[in-house]
Parts: structure tokens; C-alpha cells; sequence
């Protein structure tokens, strides 16, 4: 499993969401970049995303990502703790659980520095799977 610092930079990501209930195909494409900030590494994401009968829209979203024990913790833009990427393997799952939804995610990197995270959400009006995969931009 990467290191924290081994992040820092900019990534194109390219994000299939399958949602089960629709029957529909959603497609995100855009870059994440990890900046240093004062704890960690702070993540923000910019793109399009795609679906269907809608026009294209501008999508983002932020995270911090810090350095725990043998691990990254993942927090949200606030602070508040999101989910652990920790076991020292090249394949790491994790969950989350938010109020009657539930997250589990994957991180392959087995293909490093190329990475692939897989969340299926599953609860009472959500049933999906978004897989996106990171390639890192030269010289960002």
C-alpha cells in the first residue's frame, strides 16, 4: 500500500456508476489533486459528470487524507472521520455507515502508481457501485 506522501500530486480519475435501481450507467471524468496542507494532504476533485436524460454537470468534492497508525485516515472537508485505508496490502477495504446507507469501498493498487477504488452503497433508496480509476497527470 502506498504512503500518504506518495498522493501528492494531480490524478485524472475516470468514474463509472452503475446504479442497480435505475438501471442506468453514470459517467464522471475529471482530476483529483492531493495538496500538502498543515496535517496531511487535502483531496479535491473537479469534472463533468454524465447521466442519463440529464445534461452534463459540473461535479466536486473534497476530502482531507491523513497519516494514522500503519494507515490514512479519510476525513471529511469538515474534520469528521469518513473511513480507514489500512491493512499494508495492495488490496484494502473499508466501510462506513451513514445513517441507514452502507458504504464499503476497495482500493486496489496492485497496478501502482495506476489505482482503482470501488464503493457499493447500499440502503433503503440507494443500491450502486462507483468505480473510478486514477491515472496521475505528468508532471503534476
Amino acid at each position: 500500500m502506498p504512503n500518504l506522501a506518495d498522493f501528492e500530486g494531480r490524478w485524472r480519475i475516470a468514474r463509472r456508476i452503475e446504479d442497480e435501481w435505475m438501471g442506468t450507467t453514470g459517467l464522471f471524468e475529471g482530476v483529483a489533486r492531493f495538496a500538502p496542507d498543515a496535517a496531511g494532504l487535502a483531496y479535491h476533485e473537479v469534472g463533468e459528470l454524465k447521466l442519463p436524460q440529464e445534461p452534463p454537470m459540473a461535479a466536486s468534492r473534497r476530502f482531507l487524507w491523513r497519516a494514522g497508525q500503519d494507515a490514512i485516515d479519510v476525513l471529511y472537508e469538515d474534520g469528521a472521520p469518513f473511513h480507514r485505508i489500512a491493512g499494508g496490502t495492495d488490496v484494502v477495504q473499508a466501510w462506513h455507515a451513514c445513517g441507514q446507507d452502507d458504504y464499503e469501498v476497495t482500493y486496489n493498487f496492485t497496478r501502482w502508481p495506476a489505482w482503482r477504488m470501488i464503493w457499493k452503497v447500499r440502503g433503503p433508496r440507494k443500491d450502486y457501485v462507483s468505480i473510478s480509476d486514477f491515472t496521475r497527470v505528468p508532471g503534476g
